[in-house]
């Protein structure tokens, strides 16, 4: 079994039927189940898709992504150290548009040795991360 993170732009487009991206992200996902790979995401992750489904959806996508989404994932604690470490690459890239979520992300499949990622955001693969 692989680990393979799962990243808030997929988790966003797997939850919302009339994202861009639902229909390819509903085939991965449930090609993902079947192969019983080990889907991985952190704390920060799961808040972050939260906070946006809320807010841009409402409370039934919440409730949705957490009854139907959430528990295939295996969620993984940012500690101190990884959240420090995040912390120091936004400064470090000094790029806008790289959020404290996804350096905490990248930092998370390092420390686990993740080199696989379901997103549809374009920062992970500009650090040469393999698509699903």
């Amino acid at each position: 079994m692989t680990m393979i993170f799962v990243d808030t732009s997929a988790l966003l487009a797997v939850s919302i039927a009339h994202d861009k991206f639902h229909g390819t992200a509903q085939q991965v996902w449930l090609t993902l189940l079947e192969r019983a790979e080990e889907l991985v995401c952190n704390n920060y992750t799961i808040v972050e898709t939260i906070s946006l489904l809320q807010r841009r959806f409402g409370i039934d996508s919440v409730k949705y992504f957490i009854e139907n989404i959430a528990p295939a994932l295996h969620v993984v604690w940012v500690e101190e150290s990884q959240h420090d470490a995040a912390l120091n690459t936004i400064l470090t890239a000094n790029r806008r548009g790289l959020s404290l979520v996804d350096c905490a992300s990248m930092e998370t499949m390092r420390r686990l040795g993740i080199r696989r990622i379901f997103a549809f955001d374009p920062h992970f693969a500009e650090l040469g991360l393999e698509g699903v």
